[in-house]
């Protein structure tokens, strides 16, 4: 999530949600969804499973009022689903807590459940799990960022639609200054590559002069072929901004998944 820093979002979150469980929660997504464009399947299985056990505490926190950071995904989720006065609710929205806790119990299961059934030699049972999990993932935390964001919510709109953005391992960021460090793109992938990471607000057409290591020339040869009416695949706003378009994030995603690692 590079345009939105972690700690604006965790600043509009905690409080309520307690500030080291919502950190870690961040942090575990993070980390699961790296892994999973990195195309460490098994691994972006049990980040999944560390997201549960972390976000199965926050909302017990919210539910029960007794903040547990060692509490079993188990016992917290069973808090959650019993509907016996002996156990009062206090989440904002009870729905949405108990859709959660099913959410969350899925997520938890493919930590230990994990499959090496091969589908073919480069789509595994562990790949369909790591997918399930990570968008199992972004669900809950989007469904989390909706329900206790307090600070600004123009905001939480833009942080929700950032967390469907994948991190980019290729790009390294260097006194402020994004490179794709793949030296096998093309310009218009160069450029498309810097938009994705870039997110929302995109990127001027002088950093993008700054950024792409090609020459001046092929940069604006690509520009102009990626906003034509022919691929839209970015789109140039009204700051003078460049962001990737929908068919722009399909292509990223679909077709230059091997180049977003280093």
């Amino acid at each position: 999530m590079p345009s939105l820093d972690k700690s604006v979002i965790l600043a509009g979150v905690s409080p309520p949600l307690d500030r080291r469980l919502a950190e870690q929660m961040f942090d575990e997504f993070i980390s699961l969804e790296r892994r999973y464009v990195l195309r460490e399947w098994e691994p972006a299985t049990l980040d999944g499973g560390q997201f549960a056990e972390v976000t199965s505490r926050l909302i017990y926190h919210q539910d029960s009022s007794n903040l547990n950071r060692r509490k079993s995904v188990h016992d917290c989720l069973s808090y959650i689903e019993y509907s016996n006065n002996s156990n009062p609710h206090h989440f904002p929205e009870r729905k949405a807590s108990l859709h959660l806790a099913k959410v969350i119990r899925t997520i938890y299961k493919f930590r230990s459940d994990r499959g090496a059934v091969h589908i073919d030699p480069d789509y595994t049972a562990n790949h369909l799990y790591s997918k399930l999990v990570l968008e199992n993932s972004r669900w809950v935390l989007s469904e989390i960022l909706r329900i206790f964001w307090t600070a600004d919510r123009s905001l939480v709109a833009k942080a929700i639609r950032q967390i469907v953005q994948y991190d980019v391992p290729c790009i390294g960021v260097f006194e402020g200054k994004p490179l794709v460090q793949r030296t096998d793109c093309t310009p218009e992938e160069e450029v498309l590559i810097l938009l994705h990471h870039a997110g929302e607000q995109g990127l001027s057409r002088n950093d993008l002069g700054r950024f792409v290591m090609k020459s001046p020339s092929t940069i604006t040869h690509a520009i102009d072929r990626l906003v034509s009416p022919r691929l839209r695949q970015i789109v140039k706003l009204a700051n003078g901004n460049y962001r990737l378009t929908d068919p722009g994030v399909r292509r990223v995603i679909m077709e230059l998944a091997d180049k977003l690692v280093i």
